[in-house]
C-alpha cells in the first residue's frame, strides 16, 4: 500500500510538472505559428495591413530560428533587399547567418564601417549590433570596439542608443550579449554593473520597462531576459509569466497591457526570449 501511495505521489508530481510546462510550450508554438502566418508570397514577412518589410522579415527569421523552425523563402528575399543604414546591414547579417547563409561579403562591408576609435556605424547602438553581426559571421569583434563599448557604459551601469544619452534596458541587454559574444567574462565588472541596472527595471508584474517609470512592455522584458541569460543569470519565472499573460489568442503578443502594436516584431522578440536564446543565434 505504501508503494502504491508513493507511486501515486510521483505520478501527481509529474502531472503537475507537465501542467506547469505546458503554457511555455504553448506560447512558443502559438507564437511561431503566428509568425509563419505572416509570411508573404515574396518570402518576406509583413505586419497586418502592411507590405513585406526587410527589417520585419529579419526579426521574424530570428524568432523562428530561435524556436527551431525553418523559414523557407526568407533568405532570397533578404539577400535581394538594400540595407540603407548600418543597423539594417547588421540585422540582415544576423538573420542570414541564422538561416545558414554565407555572410562573409556582408561582414566585410560591415568592417568597412569601423572607425579608428572602434565605433561601428554612427551610434553606440550600431556598434553594439556591429559586434553581434561580426560574431554571427565568425569574425572577431575587435579590441578597439570592445574598449569603446566598455567606456560607453553609463555610470548607472546601463547602455544607451547614443553614447552620452540616457540608458535603457533594450540597449543594455543588447550590449551584454555583444560583450559576452566577444568573449568578455560574465563576472567582469562591466557585465555585473549592466545586470544590476537591468534588475532595477523589473516591475511588480514581472515585466521589465525600457526606462524607469514607463511601465512594463513585452519587448523590454524579452530583451532583459536575453541579457540576463547571456550574463549567466536566471531571469526568473515572473518575467516569463508576464510574457505569457501578454499573449493573445492568435499566438501574437501585445506590446503591453495597454497597447497592441507591430505584433510581428513584438512576437518575434518574445519568441527569442521564450526559447531562452541569446544573440547571435
Amino acid at each position: 500500500m505504501g508503494v502504491i501511495a508513493r507511486l501515486g505521489t510521483v505520478a501527481a508530481a509529474v502531472l503537475v510538472a507537465l501542467a506547469l510546462a505546458a503554457p511555455a510550450q504553448a506560447s512558443k508554438a502559438g507564437a511561431a505559428d503566428y509568425l509563419r502566418s505572416r509570411q508573404q508570397s515574396s518570402g518576406g514577412f509583413a505586419e497586418p495591413g502592411r507590405q513585406a518589410d526587410p527589417s520585419v522579415t529579419a526579426w521574424a527569421v530570428l524568432g523562428l530560428r530561435a524556436a527551431g523552425r525553418s523559414v523557407p523563402g526568407a533568405a532570397p528575399y533578404l539577400a535581394g533587399k538594400p540595407f540603407p543604414t548600418a543597423t539594417d546591414l547588421e540585422l540582415r547579417i544576423l538573420a542570414l547567418a541564422a538561416l545558414g547563409q554565407n555572410v562573409s561579403a556582408l561582414a566585410g562591408q560591415l568592417e568597412g564601417l569601423r572607425r579608428s576609435n572602434g565605433m561601428i556605424g554612427p551610434t553606440l547602438n550600431s556598434t553594439i549590433w556591429g559586434v553581434l553581426a561580426l560574431r554571427a559571421a565568425g569574425r572577431p569583434a575587435g579590441k578597439a570596439t570592445i574598449r569603446y563599448l566598455k567606456k560607453a557604459q553609463h555610470r548607472s551601469g546601463g547602455f544607451s542608443w547614443q553614447a552620452g544619452g540616457a540608458p535603457d534596458s533594450n540597449d543594455t541587454a543588447a550590449a551584454i550579449q555583444a560583450l559576452r559574444a566577444a568573449g568578455v567574462k560574465s563576472k567582469a565588472r562591466v557585465i555585473r554593473r549592466a545586470v544590476a541596472y537591468l534588475r532595477k527595471l523589473q516591475n511588480a508584474d514581472g515585466g521589465f520597462e525600457m526606462s524607469a517609470g514607463r511601465g512594463s512592455d513585452v519587448q523590454s522584458t524579452s530583451w532583459a531576459i536575453q541579457g540576463l541569460l547571456a550574463a549567466g543569470k536566471e531571469p526568473g519565472k515572473a518575467s516569463f509569466a508576464y510574457l505569457r499573460r501578454m499573449q493573445q489568442r492568435d499566438g501574437s503578443f501585445r506590446y503591453s497591457s495597454r497597447y497592441v502594436t507591430t505584433p510581428v516584431w513584438v512576437t518575434a522578440q518574445a519568441l527569442v526570449a521564450l526559447s531562452r536564446r541569446t544573440f547571435p543565434l
